[in-house]
């Protein structure tokens, strides 16, 4: 290995450690603070909030962020895969499938609409 390879991938795993690092952290302040947001969804507000502030340049990041983008599929090809040993299934019956799962969630939704303005009610009732 020549000295530019070692760099780049002293490099990349900087980056990669960085991300993870921002990614524990959105964890442990999700856990600390008993909220019910995902960690990486908090890791992923804190970088924003890093990259606004200009404690972090995106560039900065580009080659870590970029192999995991590229790895990605590796986590979607076990659902995909499933999908061709299904696929005579799916093409006799999938539009089956998609409305019931239409029909399902359009009634997860209303019944959770319904409860909620329910419970806001009896609330105001109680309060009154």
């Amino acid at each position: 290995m020549n000295a530019f390879t070692l760099k780049t991938l002293f490099r990349l795993l900087t980056e990669l450690v960085v991300i993870l690092a921002i990614y524990l952290l959105g964890c442990q302040l999700s856990t600390w603070l008993a909220w019910p947001i995902p960690g990486g969804v908090i890791g992923m507000a804190l970088l924003l909030l890093a990259f606004a502030l200009g404690l972090v340049k995106p560039a900065a990041l580009q080659m870590g962020a970029g192999l995991l983008m590229a790895e990605m599929l590796l986590f979607f090809i076990p659902a995909l895969m499933s999908l061709l040993d299904y696929g005579g299934l799916l093409r006799a019956d999938g539009w089956r499938i998609l409305l019931v799962i239409g029909v399902s969630t359009l009634m997860v939704m209303l019944v959770t609409a319904f409860t909620v303005e329910l419970v806001v009610r009896l609330g105001k009732r109680h309060e009154a």
